[in-house]
């Protein structure tokens, strides 16, 4: 078993995290993006989207989404459960990490891929594909980023973690996805003080390093 990482990258890390919350130890090769390493025939061989991470596993076969990574090793290591244990619970962490994924990660995405000169013709994370930016996109994704961080902080209002009363997949989640819009210079307001402070207690966990 090996996992692909890359060491800034917001996918590998949010695999890191969850590995190092489970305390599980994988072999790790780092992919280095900078050099456009993702790119080679090599890694293409591995996943053909150029994309990280990448979890191979002893049979060959080859998982490549961050959270069907973390969904393979949940199965295989349930303790501490980090995708929940009752069906509410469940429900609440998959509603709250899609959610997560679909306003505040992708708004990320949408400002930095569709700004930075190292995406152009690269818009789309698929080496197969070249695409051209679109400013109106970056536009988009400002703006679902404030109705994010404030949605995010009116949730953190009355508890501790997004979803419910234990860390869970969904707060690794957000704070991958908070750390990463950095890169596209989103921040959360001064004023969001619920979401600050949960910021600073889920970065202050020692898997936050990972």
């Amino acid at each position: 078993m090996k996992l692909y990482d890359a060491p800034w990258a917001p996918s590998p890390r949010r695999v890191r995290i969850f590995l190092a919350e489970k305390g599980v130890e994988v072999p790790c090769e780092a992919i280095d993006l900078r050099t456009g390493e993702h790119l080679t025939d090599a890694y293409l061989r591995i996943n053909p989207r150029g994309a990280v991470p990448a979890l191979k596993l002893d049979d060959g076969e080859v998982l490549c989404e961050s959270a069907a990574i973390c969904r393979y090793f949940e199965a295989i290591h349930p303790e501490p459960s980090l995708f929940g244990r009752t069906a509410i619970q469940i429900g609440r962490i998959e509603s709250w990490t899609r959610r997560i994924e679909g306003d505040g990660y992708a708004a990320a995405v949408y400002v930095l891929r569709n700004t930075g000169a190292a995406f152009k013709d690269r818009a789309i994370p698929d080496a197969g594909l070249n695409v051209a930016q679109i400013p109106e996109l970056a536009a988009r994704g400002a703006i679902m980023w404030e109705a994010f961080v404030d949605a995010l902080d009116a949730r953190l209002a009355d508890r501790a973690w997004i979803a419910g009363d234990d860390y869970s997949f969904a707060d690794i989640t957000a704070l991958v996805t908070i750390d990463f819009a950095r890169a596209a210079r989103l921040a959360v307001p001064e004023h969001l003080a619920n979401l600050r402070r949960w910021h600073g207690e889920a970065s202050a966990r020692p898997s936050a390093t990972a």
